[in-house]
């Protein structure tokens, strides 16, 4: 299909009793930032080394830049760039030096591969750093050197699979600058992530995956909705009687009563104005106020609808 820089149809992988992947299809376009999502063990890094030519799929098939991955691998690989969750660096060698032997590896001329090295680590903050030995490297600089390196040849499809893992806030403000920067070039990248509002800020489309197959599919917002929409919670300074009926005519929705009446909750549909027309019923009835919140939907409670599971915290990830 025209304007699809990867297309995977039925894709399964079976590793002994587990079925890892179990029917994925997906639609990645050129020039955009696919985002996908799940718990662990979910089959999203199945499937990134799928599409990467690093795990052969038992059945169905997946073109990327229109080079079938099992059927011509070589071509897929030289278009690509792969940051997986394990950095793929040498130890014994210097971060320019990793970098450098990337470009080798990808035929660019001498120079050019010495000044895009140079670029890349001055993107990533490593100049200080870029002649010691990688072994002497903290966690997070090891990540974004591999992050570095798998831009070195300027990849038109580029595979992050968790790629601010244990980055520090400031570190993955850039790498989301940097991902941003790649695609108004336009590059195409395919983004694995456990923090929810990564992908709510980078992902022009989102899968979310679960026991192997693609459960759900759409833009953030449109993904959100599937929610039912916002929320409505009023605090009340105590119990009143008649304040559930008050607050319903207002957002013309049930109204829930919990904590012996001093809250109220509702499903709203129509969140402009809202809270000044809550506050005009109430305070005709005398109702005193505490507090009211309207809670916009999020990818965290999509993610928990649709899997039944909480997003993975940092420390689950550093535990793991």
């Amino acid at each position: 299909m025209a304007g699809l820089m990867v297309e995977a149809r039925g894709l399964r992988k079976r590793f002994g009793s587990t079925e890892a992947v179990a029917g994925v299809d997906l639609s990645v376009p050129t020039g955009s930032v696919f985002g996908l999502l799940g718990p662990n063990g979910a089959g999203k890094t199945t499937t990134v080394r799928i599409l990467t030519t690093l795990t052969i799929p038992d059945a169905g098939t997946a073109r990327v830049a229109g080079h079938d991955v099992v059927h011509d691998p070589q071509a897929v690989r030289r278009t690509i760039g792969v940051a997986a969750q394990d950095a793929t660096l040498d130890g014994a060698l210097t971060g320019r030096q990793n970098l450098l032997l990337v470009g080798q590896l990808g035929r660019m001329d001498g120079r050019e591969a010495r000044d895009r090295a140079a670029e890349l680590l001055e993107l990533f903050e490593l100049v200080e750093a870029a002649d010691r030995v990688v072994r002497t490297y903290s966690g997070g600089m090891r990540r974004r050197l591999d992050l570095a390196a798998s831009l070195m040849t300027r990849p038109p499809m580029l595979f992050l699979d968790e790629p601010t893992t244990g980055l520090d806030p400031v570190s993955r403000q850039r790498v989301w600058s940097v991902v941003r920067g790649l695609v108004e070039t336009g590059a195409t990248v395919l983004l694995t992530t456990q923090y929810l509002d990564e992908a709510d800020q980078l992902a022009d489309r989102i899968a979310i995956v679960d026991h192997g197959r693609v459960i759900a599919e759409d833009t953030s917002a449109g993904l959100k909705r599937l929610t039912g929409g916002a929320s409505l919670e009023v605090h009340l300074a105590g119990p009143d009687t008649g304040a559930a009926s008050a607050v319903t005519a207002v957002v013309d929705a049930p109204v829930q009563i919990e904590d012996d009446g001093r809250r109220l909750r509702a499903a709203l549909h129509e969140t402009r104005g809202v809270v000044a027309r809550i506050v005009r019923a109430l305070d005709e009835r005398g109702v005193e106020i505490e507090e009211i919140t309207v809670h916009q939907p999020s990818l965290d409670d999509v993610f928990m609808q649709l899997t039944g599971a909480a997003p993975e915290t940092e420390t689950e990830r550093t535990a793991a």
